[in-house]
């Protein structure tokens, strides 16, 4: 469905069920889902969307500036370009030894660093959730990914991106968790979300942190 509110297309689509409230839900990609009960009218929704009308514009207009691409990192000695690391804003030199190194050994640096450290804090923090879950990983490894932050096999062997260094703790929490929740159950069925809730109750709202964090961790 679609309406016309304040010049700018408002485009959804309805999902009814047995509840009692409309509730309109906005996916980090930008699409709108309008959750309404069994049997309530069209008049009733687009009321509802035009009632949300100011909220709903300005979530997408966060979304679509948190989704612009950075500017391009400056790799060179004295650096003043953002840098993540575990949530915060580094200068390069910050993070590894910057004098008398090229563009690339800065590149190949940096990455080395990233691993290192996502190696770290991916092990210091995944014991405590194991335990929680009792589940033991095969292995924990690093990898390289444009396409995931993480992944788990059958045969319980775990993956995390090196990126991840980039994130805030809590983002890698949610990461870790979600994969070792895989250990349990490999499909994203209901049973694999309400083991992931049991453990992080607030998972949902990390994992939209995370989709806004991804475009910014990048090298």
């Amino acid at each position: 469905m679609n309406i016309q509110y304040q010049d700018q297309t408002i485009s959804f689509h309805v999902e009814y069920a047995k509840r009692k409230k409309i509730h309109i839900h906005i996916e980090p990609n930008g699409l709108i889902t309008v959750k309404a009960p069994n049997g309530t009218t069209d008049e009733h929704i687009i009321q509802a969307v035009t009632g949300q009308g100011d909220w709903i514009l300005k979530s997408l207009a966060q979304q679509q500036k948190a989704r612009q691409a950075p500017k391009p990192k400056e790799y060179r000695e004295g650096s003043e370009g953002d840098f993540l690391h575990l949530g915060r804003r580094c200068r390069l030199d910050e993070l590894i030894h910057t004098e008398g190194r090229t563009e690339e050994q800065l590149r190949v640096d940096l990455k080395k660093f990233y691993f290192a450290s996502c190696k770290k804090v991916v092990h210091e923090r995944i014991a405590a959730y194991a335990k929680q879950l009792k589940v033991e990983p095969k292995s924990i490894e690093i990898m390289e990914s444009t396409t995931k932050w993480g992944s788990c096999d059958s045969k319980k062997r775990l993956n995390f991106n090196y990126l991840l260094a980039m994130a805030p703790v809590p983002l890698i929490d949610y990461v870790i968790v979600h994969e070792l929740c895989h250990i349990h159950h490999m499909n994203h069925d209901r049973s694999f979300w309400r083991k992931l809730g049991s453990i992080m109750p607030d998972y949902k709202e990390r994992e939209q942190q995370l989709n806004r964090y991804g475009s910014f961790m990048v090298m």
